[in-house]
């Protein structure tokens, strides 16, 4: 089995880790789904990929929070940690507004 582009880390923070793959973070049916490259993380507008190959071709890997691989369980809050050590609070309760993504720490070297 091939190793996973991001790590879990605690109960509710993901930790990208590879560069050339992006995830695609899925959070429930009706929250918005984001998409956390390397250095940003946005709210994916785009066609969601139904299986993992489907995602695969888009260069992309679906991460759904609910699902037994991952935290098992729906998380109103999430913390994404991206490659250039940037640390990225998720509050959902929050979604459509500045402070639905924030930065959480901004680590420089």
């Amino acid at each position: 089995m091939a190793e996973k582009p991001y790590l879990i880390s605690g109960r509710n923070t993901i930790i990208h880790k590879l560069r050339k793959q992006d995830l695609l973070v899925i959070n429930g049916r009706r929250d918005p789904v984001l998409l956390v490259m390397y250095n940003d993380i946005e709210v994916y507008e785009g066609k969601i990929p139904e299986n993992k190959l489907e995602a695969k071709r888009m260069d992309m890997v679906r991460v759904d929070i609910s699902s037994s691989d991952n935290f098992s369980d729906y998380r109103p809050m999430l913390f994404i940690q991206t490659l250039n050590n940037k640390e990225y609070k998720i509050d959902y309760s929050k979604a459509g507004t500045d402070y639905f993504i924030t930065i959480h720490q901004d680590s420089t070297f």
